[in-house]
């Protein structure tokens, strides 16, 4: 079994394209199946150096002992973070309009050299290099406090830090290249990260900008999509095709751009439905000279870079979550106390009492989740590969459907926007732009359906490693018998292992019943008797579809959401045990982590059910009638206001001929 693949949401299959569509693909690799996931497998981190509480839960092994007791960051990074977040809370307070960047579309500049000035674009640049070098827990909390104030700016900063220049640099950079650039992105200049193009999203191997060596420069062209700080950054992150020539590997290489060199045209700033101040445009590189000293890393080396960046990057987008988790609770609370129907609040009606007990239990469980695994990626005793994929799948999934409660629980004042509410003398909660600025989240940085799959495939690598070459097409019959062999000697091991364990003693996790407080220890037993058949499920589906698992997108769809499920059900329990013995409000967080565990039990549950009992194949015939026009009919009796055009933009390499809309902020 290859690495699961599969077209992300935002390119679905569709009919075959007219031919004012062909010139989209024009320079664009033609790349088959097998051949895409090669490149994508050849980018994954290939070994487990450290240990994983994700593999192991994956493997059917619940290791609390990687966990519990909960890390703890040092008190010099404590007292740096709270003297920032002080600092930056007075910033949000007086000087930036949430309601003004989404009325303009459009964040200030001087909103942007403020945060320059207050350092905020180095926060996780190191002190020597003039950034302010705060850990991956408090940067998290500080995306969290900017990103309510206006989750664009959020994005901003995000997108600087957490895929821009300064990540990769710091992991990948020469010390020449940290010399020369992290000072200028600490203090004053603006990164982004360029990988997207019009028809190249998820898989990256069809990539078609490239990168042509000419002595000791590169020279690059193409067009790169949605690139998030593209209108106003003064570096750039390139990711460009080397062409494989005799002694050179060549392939996806990374490079820093000076966003200003010649040949480089913003030709668009895009227009979204949420995140209205998000400077993101359509970039294009006409013969775009770049010194060899900024390639970053080896020729070939570009995906790997970008994936291994991602790994504490992706905990930026759950950090906002749990930033609008905590908002979606305040108005939820407020409002719900405020309002009455039949002579009583509204909260005191069970439906909407559902929805707030919803929104307060997983607002816990995220922040558990957000925080264990960024002070875990402080220590960097874990590999945390997976947990971050968890915490961005399941943070924008559930702030989501937070602020959807959210929507419902304020009813129609929901739907209206803030200035249409102050317009007539109401508060001005702009609960519908939240909705609409979160649901990017479940496509930024790996749609949920490409999360699903890249997760899936860490999850199964203990299983490939010993039983692949089975059901490898290019390995020999002798290959084929020794992975047999090893494969038999692997779960003659494995599989008597998860037939028990302390899940099924009720002593287990006694340290989780203090007494007086709710039982969170019978949650962690139901994960150490969950993982184990999550476990066994997972090779009972191997056994059965063997080469077929991977298109097998459904069942690893929701093995994988089981597993954020108990992940974050091990997080609360784990940070509501850390709240009470340091006296930090242990009870509510102990009644909070019963409750969290107590819906996502159910939920659970309906995911195990939901593995063996769907409509998944009937879903495949359906789609195959609707590609051939079979329903076609079913679509009488409307307009399509879409217009005419390509579905995908042209993209074919060459001069600009639009006007340049980078706009540098000085």
């Amino acid at each position: 079994m290859s690495a699961p693949s599969a077209p992300s949401a935002a390119s679905t299959p569709q009919e075959p394209r007219k031919p004012q569509d062909s010139q989209a693909s024009q320079g664009t690799p033609k790349v088959s199946e097998r051949e895409a996931r090669q490149v994508a497998e050849a980018a994954r981190e290939q070994g487990w150096r450290k240990p994983s509480f994700a593999k192991e839960m994956f493997l059917g092994r619940f290791r609390l002992d990687l966990i519990h007791p909960h890390p703890m960051p040092a008190p010099e990074d404590v007292r740096r973070g709270e003297e920032f977040l002080t600092k930056l809370r007075a910033f949000c307070e007086t000087r930036i309009d949430g309601a003004l960047i989404e009325r303009d579309a459009r964040i200030p500049d001087e909103v942007i050299n403020g945060l320059k000035e207050l350092g905020a674009l180095g926060m996780k640049i190191d002190i020597k290099y003039g950034g302010l070098g705060l850990t991956q827990v408090y940067y998290n909390k500080a995306l969290a406090l900017v990103g309510t104030a206006s989750p664009a700016v959020g994005a901003l900063l995000s997108a600087h830090q957490s895929i821009g220049v300064p990540q990769p640099l710091k992991i990948f950079g020469t010390q020449e290249q940290k010399d020369l650039f992290l000072p200028r992105l600490a203090r004053s200049d603006i990164s982004a990260f360029l990988l997207t193009e019009p028809d190249v999203g998820s898989d990256p191997a069809r990539l078609a900008t490239t990168a042509v060596p000419d002595g000791d420069t590169y020279v690059l062209d193409g067009v790169k999509l949605w690139t998030t700080n593209g209108v106003v950054a003064d570096l750039l992150v390139v990711m460009a095709r080397v062409p494989k020539e005799e002694g050179r590997k060549g392939g996806i290489t990374a490079f820093v751009v000076e966003a200003d060199s010649p040949g480089i045209t913003v030709e668009n700033r895009n227009v979204f439905m949420g995140l209205r101040g998000l400077e993101n445009g359509v970039t294009r590189f006409h013969q775009v000279r770049v010194p060899a000293a900024n390639r970053i890393g080896p020729e070939g080396a570009g995906l790997k870079i970008a994936l291994t960046t991602l790994n504490t990057g992706r905990l930026s987008l759950p950090a906002m979550c749990v930033g609008a988790g905590k908002w979606c609770l305040k108005i939820a609370r407020e409002w719900s106390a405020a309002r009455e129907q039949w002579g009583k609040p509204v909260a005191r009606h069970e439906a909407v009492a559902a929805k707030i007990s919803f929104i307060a239990a997983t607002t816990f469980a995220l922040e558990a989740v957000v925080d264990l695994s960024s002070q875990m990626a402080d220590e960097d005793r874990n590999d945390i590969r997976i947990e971050a994929a968890l915490a961005k799948l399941y943070g924008s999934e559930m702030a989501w459907l937070m602020a959807d409660e959210l929507v419902q629980i304020r009813g129609g004042r929901g739907f209206e926007t803030a200035d249409s509410l102050a317009a007539r003398g109401e508060r001005a909660v702009p609960a519908e732009q939240m909705l609409r600025d979160l649901r990017i989240n479940r496509i930024f940085e790996g749609s949920t359906e490409i999360m699903h799959l890249l997760i899936a495939r860490e999850a199964v690598d203990a299983h490939l490693a010993v039983a692949g070459d089975i059901i490898d097409p290019d390995k020999t019959l002798q290959d084929k018998a020794r992975a047999g062999a090893q494969a038999g000697k692997f779960y003659a091991r494995w599989l008597p292992k998860l037939v028990a364990g302390p899940g099924q003693l009720p002593g287990s996790y006694a340290a989780f019943h203090p007494a007086g407080h709710p039982d969170l220890s019978s949650h962690l037993r139901y994960v150490e008797r969950t993982a184990r058949k999550l476990a066994r499920s997972t090779f009972y589906a191997m056994s059965r579809w063997q080469g077929r698992m991977e298109t097998k997108q459904g069942f690893l769809g929701r093995i994988v959401d089981i597993g954020a499920e108990l992940f974050a059900m091990s997080a609360a329990c784990v940070r509501a045990e850390l709240l009470r013995t340091s006296g930090d409000h242990g009870r509510e967080a102990y009644q909070l982590a019963d409750v969290f565990c107590k819906q996502a039990r159910i939920r659970v549950e309906a995911l195990f059910t939901r593995l063996w009992s769907n409509t998944d194949d009937l879903d495949h015939k359906v789609v195959d009638g609707v590609l051939a026009g079979t329903y076609a009919w079913l679509e009488d009796g409307i307009v399509d206001p879409s217009g005419e055009g390509p579905w995908i933009a042209d993209a074919t390499p060459g001069p600009s001929r639009r006007e340049n809309v980078h706009r540098p902020i000085r």
